[in-house]
């Protein structure tokens, strides 16, 4: 009784270390099973953002939006179907997210070097990386082994952080999240490249803040009238060299940050103090900017037998 008693216990140990490994995410994960993932997912991010460079700032954006989401599960992906309400319609996703065609043709090659092995939330966290890399932003080994959501929830993607927020909602949106006022100057940094539309911004440059630059306001207006054009877009950051750099920061300093909310950053409040060191040292930027991508893709993921392995990202098996 004894000894089966014990070898019983051995048993559960080993399934809970099993579990336990298999649970967590690495960056060896594909090492075996699609060792040649990575080149895959860079060569058509590659040829994606030399088409259009903006396209390297909407996958960052698309990574963002999903893991904000019930965690980095490509729930952002989903289109509708029954029983899913597609997060695409989400106040901040609906005719602003995109880059889900460049996921769709990384997803297609992948497949046909190792089926149903790589799942659409790590294609798209190794896309993000890899578009920040391209434009000149700084690289990190990414870890993997997330797997695919079998649903989206419309309802948490209608509370994504907005271009309106004050800095304490901000703040409380990505506490939320695990994440901290570090984290949210950092990877609002990723404004540094990408475009936004006019009515995401027109209150603030109409009059609607105070704490902005007269010259700026009056550039912007150009492209942002008060009345229509709320599709119309503008660089979020200026000069637009799309780029990844510091510029971001440089651009809150002198109060010609383009969204209310990413003004916010630089407004006499705590994070004052790291704007101004990420705009005199983009070093300090990049390497703090690659540790929070990092804590950024652990939110909320599932792995091991949880979820699944999409073989078409835009819908579950």
């Amino acid at each position: 009784m004894a000894t089966s008693t014990k070898l019983f216990a051995i048993v559960c140990l080993l399934a809970f270390l099993s579990c336990s490994v298999q649970g967590q995410l690495s960056t060896t994960f594909y090492a075996r099973s699609c060792k040649n993932v990575e080149k895959i997912v860079r060569a058509v991010v590659a040829q994606a953002v030399k088409k259009e460079p903006r396209m390297g700032a909407s996958i960052v954006r698309l990574f963002f939006h999903d893991c904000f989401v019930q965690g980095c599960d490509a729930s952002i992906l989903l289109d509708a179907a029954p029983g899913i309400a597609t997060e695409k319609n989400a106040f901040g996703n609906i005719n602003s997210a995109r880059g889900f065609e460049v996921i769709d043709a990384i997803k297609q090659q992948v497949e046909r070097a190792c089926k149903a092995t790589v799942s659409c939330a790590d294609i798209l966290a190794l896309a993000a990386r890899d578009s920040v890399s391209l434009l000149g932003g700084p690289t990190w080994a990414m870890p993997v082994g997330r797997r695919d959501s079998r649903t989206a929830n419309l309802g948490e993607a209608n509370q994504l952080p907005a271009p309106f927020f004050s800095l304490s909602q901000l703040n409380a949106s990505f506490a939320a999240k695990g994440l901290n006022f570090q984290d949210l100057t950092v990877l609002s940094g990723a404004h540094t490249v990408g475009s936004a539309i006019c009515s995401a911004f027109k209150n603030r440059v109409w009059g609607g803040d105070s704490n902005i630059d007269t010259s700026f306001a009056l550039q912007s207006r150009q492209t942002c009238p008060t009345s229509g054009g709320d599709t119309q877009l503008n660089p979020l950051t200026i000069p637009n060299t799309n780029r990844f750099s510091n510029q971001f920061y440089k651009n809150l300093v002198a109060r010609k940050g383009l969204l209310h909310s990413d003004q916010e950053l630089f407004n006499g409040g705590f994070t004052d103090a790291l704007v101004r060191k990420y705009s005199n040292d983009a070093k300090s930027f990049f390497n703090d900017f690659t540790v929070s991508m990092v804590k950024l893709g652990n939110i909320g993921v599932l792995t091991g037998r949880s979820g699944e392995v999409r073989l078409n990202c835009r819908k579950a098996n």
